[in-house]
């Protein structure tokens, strides 16, 4: 398994109601940088711009059932605090499993998301 980078994934998509505002939460939250392929389609950066990792997508629908797309973070509350001042919403506030803390969120469109840290 690679070592986990500082709030990144793997490539992955989401289906956006409003593409500007989803945008600025994860810019705000998280750091990233986007590719715009259009109007309709940003695709996703890492927080150092390197590689692209995802991608936001107007023509697909947001989903809260898909499965659980877990960002890693270095220092999970400061995260917590980045999330809600982004204007996220804290879906389960962060808690201890085995081997570290983890959270989940749900970003302006309504995907939602789980952030961990190590122990």
């Amino acid at each position: 398994m690679p070592v986990p980078t500082h709030h990144t994934i793997s490539y992955i998509e989401l289906g956006v109601t409003d593409l500007a505002a989803t945008r600025a939460f994860y810019e705000s939250a998280f750091g990233w940088k986007f590719n715009d392929y259009g109007p309709t389609y940003s695709g996703v950066q890492p927080p150092d711009g390197a590689g692209e990792i995802g991608g936001l997508n107007t023509a697909s629908d947001p989903s809260s059932q898909g499965p659980l797309v877990l960002l890693f973070s270095e220092n999970l509350d400061a995260t917590v605090d980045a999330v809600r001042g982004a204007g996220g919403t804290i879906a389960v506030p962060p808690y201890e499993f085995p081997g570290g803390r983890r959270f989940e969120f749900t970003d302006p469109s309504g995907n939602r998301l789980g952030v961990f840290a190590d122990a």
